[in-house]
């Protein structure tokens, strides 16, 4: 779980209302207690197990990178407001070709079309076809071959022109 992630979790609880909320994933146990009256939120996040995710250090590092990179990413949005992007519908394992000897689906330069299969999410062991909802030319994969991905998360831009 990301500190954006637990940031937005916060936020959620304290607009709703609700006093106390808990959250245990396979390696994070996390609670967040807010008091009614005073509207202050207290948060108390356990690891369960250590993993490279729950390791301090590692989220100290990353708002310093991001603040570096800033002007960069300010560059590359403005670059990719005009393409179109492709997300993820689903949580899963990303791949880009059926099988390991078979050709990628989509590649930058491609043309794809409504209805085309551009990658394969894998969830719960089921492979899903992914396939474009709009019509244009690839212009960049946004994640490499067998990662994870997240509900929602850029996979493709696609330029619709």
């Amino acid at each position: 779980m990301t500190v954006k992630e637990i940031q937005d979790l916060i936020k959620f609880v304290s607009k709703s209302g609700a006093t106390e909320v808990s959250l245990e994933t396979g390696d994070i146990k996390l609670t967040i207690k807010t008091e009614a009256k005073k509207g202050t939120t207290v948060m108390q996040q356990i690891p369960v197990t250590l993993t490279e995710q729950t390791i301090p250090v590692a989220h100290a590092v990353a708002p310093v990178a991001a603040v570096a990179a800033a002007p960069v990413a300010a560059a590359e949005e403005d670059e990719s407001s005009k393409y179109i992007t492709i997300k993820s519908p689903i949580i899963g394992t990303f791949y880009r070709k059926p099988s390991p000897d078979k050709p990628d689906f989509a590649k930058v330069g491609d043309d794809v079309e409504v209805g085309s299969v551009v990658c394969i999410i894998e969830a719960m062991k089921l492979f899903n076809e992914i396939e474009s909802e709009i019509s244009g030319k690839i212009v960049k994969v946004l994640v490499d071959d067998m990662s994870p991905v997240e509900y929602d998360q850029p996979l493709f831009l696609v330029d619709p022109s």
